[in-house]
């Protein structure tokens, strides 16, 4: 039996520092999710085109049975590969060998977008189970869905596909 007697407690004060951390991360979240919608266009037909491949669908199956940790280090791999050939590609194109950084830059970005995109569809429902990583997801989601609605994303990639075929039309 529960003592009414004892007041509940207070709410815990909020740590500034915790804060302050959670609004960076959406901060960052909300600038990585811009340059995603402003490039998606660009590789959306290529994961479109990879995902119907019979060899990526047995690799997502085979992921789809992994449990969680592993598939967050099937994440972390490619990570921890692909960010050092960005900052080497940017090393490439600072001493002056723009083509082959640039080259090089974008190459990683493809692997890291194909990939862990893939990786991430089928190992989704896995990631959810760790607390940790259900939070980063969600968070994500949170700031996109947020940035979405105030820069009207919807209606403006819209207005930009109207645009593009107007162009089209009146540049052939």
């Amino acid at each position: 039996m529960a003592d009414s007697s004892v007041p509940p407690r207070p709410p815990r004060p909020r740590n500034p520092l915790r804060v302050a951390l959670r609004f960076a991360f959406r901060v960052v979240v909300g600038i990585v999710i811009l340059l995603d919608e402003l490039v998606r266009p660009l590789y959306r037909p290529l994961l479109d085109w990879l995902a119907a491949l019979k060899l990526v669908q047995r690799f997502e199956a085979w992921v789809g049975g992994l449990p969680a940790y592993a598939v967050l280090v099937l994440i972390a791999v490619p990570y921890g590969v692909v960010e050092p050939v960005k900052f080497l590609a940017l090393i490439h194109i600072a001493n002056g060998h723009v083509r082959t950084g640039t080259f090089l830059f974008l190459l990683a970005h493809l692997v890291s977008f194909v990939l862990i995109e893939r990786i991430f569809t089928a190992g989704k429902a896995q990631l959810m189970t760790v607390r940790w990583t259900a939070y980063v997801i969600e968070t994500a989601a949170s700031v996109h869905r947020s940035v979405s609605e105030w820069l009207r994303l919807a209606e403006l990639k819209r207005r930009v596909r109207a645009l593009w075929r107007w162009a089209r039309l009146r540049l052939r």
